[in-house]
């Protein structure tokens, strides 16, 4: 198959065309500057191009067009020119879904989230698939094998708990922008907030016991959109996910409090975040090189999934597995079905909880060990690029 390739810098693009190549495909990459996500002029011209081009038996020279997350004006381009377009999203929320264009008959589009997938076929759409991401197992078992080649066998540790990711507590964080709330409906959201913080694996935002219809519709009597006619937005779920963002700011914050508090503790994550308290914070980890080399060297791995995410099991789950680093993260319903808890990591369901198995497994390097070894030959065996992929290209 011959693929052309939609690469925006983004992390894992190298990861996959690798993986595209050893599977045997041809791979051409396309860089191109996309300005919003309208099929222009200029971008309709670039596809015609590359999208009319044949080989030399006259037949079309690209299968498929490929891209990480959904681009509109990619959609528009294919369907014009007739070329199926696979994208596979691992943003989440990622709004370009609620686009016009996601009903094109081109498109091929993979979520990693089983329940934001029940939303959107509950919606009619018929273009959307579900696939779990994935990791290059072979980069990455070939890090693995070097880093301990340096250190003859034995595991060196840098740090005793490290947690890699975004604090949101920047212009992420929309919930704290709003101005104006009245009292009475602020008091009553940042309690339910606040009670979301307690509980992992439940959103209560999905619960309209808890946030009632006529919640949302006094929240956005204060929260404004601007509608441009090329989306079906249900702007309801974006205030929704605006209050889950909100609940990641606080509780990735408090969850490190309580880590500095107890515990030898790292961050890793972009500038400008809020200092913690007994927390170091190293600045940001290049996700080709230095991020697996703090997954292997530290003694334990927070993941404190995006409440945004409802089900699905997090690419940094599988990041830190692959790089055969022990994890403990927070719970969710993916996670626990493709996982055996304890035995290839280690689901915690409340922040006391996670900061007690945390206590817990600092004094047993042993189980870490056999925990971090059984979790990265699970994800080498279930969610390698070269397993994933070939559903993702052929179906």
């Amino acid at each position: 198959m011959r693929i052309l390739y939609y690469y925006w810098d983004e992390f894992n693009g190298e990861d996959c065309m690798d993986a595209m190549r050893r599977l045997g495909h041809e791979v051409d990459m396309l860089r191109l500057q996309l300005e919003g996500f309208e099929l222009t002029p200029e971008i309709d011209e670039r596809f015609r191009a590359l999208l009319t081009k044949e080989d030399f038996l006259g037949r079309r020279y690209y299968d498929i067009v490929y891209s990480f997350d959904y681009y509109p004006c990619i959609s528009d381009a294919c369907q014009k020119y007739n070329t199926p377009y696979v994208s596979w999203v691992f943003d989440c929320p990622h709004y370009t879904l609620d686009s016009h264009t996601i009903t094109n008959p081109v498109n091929k589009v993979f979520v990693f989230d089983k329940e934001r997938y029940r939303q959107m076929k509950a919606k009619g759409t018929t273009t959307v698939r579900y696939s779990p991401l994935g990791v290059n197992e072979k980069r990455l078992s070939e890090f693995c094998d070097k880093l301990d080649a340096e250190t003859d066998g034995l595991m060196v540790y840098q740090h005793d708990v490290c947690f890699l990711g975004n604090l949101y507590d920047n212009e992420f964080n929309f919930y704290d922008q709003v101005q104006s709330l009245p009292p009475d409906l602020k008091e009553y959201i940042d309690n339910v907030i606040n009670d979301q913080e307690k509980i992992f694996g439940k959103d209560l935002f999905s619960d309209e016991q808890v946030i009632t219809p006529e919640h949302v519709k006094e929240l956005r009597e204060y929260i404004k959109f601007e509608d441009t006619g090329n989306y079906d937005l249900n702007y309801d779920s974006i205030i929704l996910d605006m209050l889950r963002i909100k609940v990641t700011v606080n509780e990735r914050r408090h969850i490190l409090e309580r880590m500095g508090e107890r515990f030898d503790s790292f961050l890793y994550t972009p500038p400008g975040a809020r200092p913690i308290k007994g927390v170091k914070n190293m600045g940001l980890a290049d996700y080709q090189t230095k991020m697996p080399l703090i997954f292997r060297r530290s003694k334990i791995n927070l993941n404190i999934t995006l409440r945004s995410i409802i089900s699905g099991v997090p690419l940094r789950v599988l990041d830190v597995l692959a790089a055969g680093g022990f994890l403990i993260t927070t719970y969710q319903k993916e996670i626990e079905e493709y996982f055996e808890n304890g035995k290839e990591l280690v689901i915690a369901h409340t922040p006391e909880e996670m900061v007690k198995l945390t206590e817990y497994y600092l004094e047993h390097e042993d189980e870490r060990k056999e925990i971090a070894k059984a979790g990265q030959k699970k994800v080498f065996e279930e969610f390698a690029y070269t397993k994933l992929l070939p559903k993702i290209l052929e179906e």
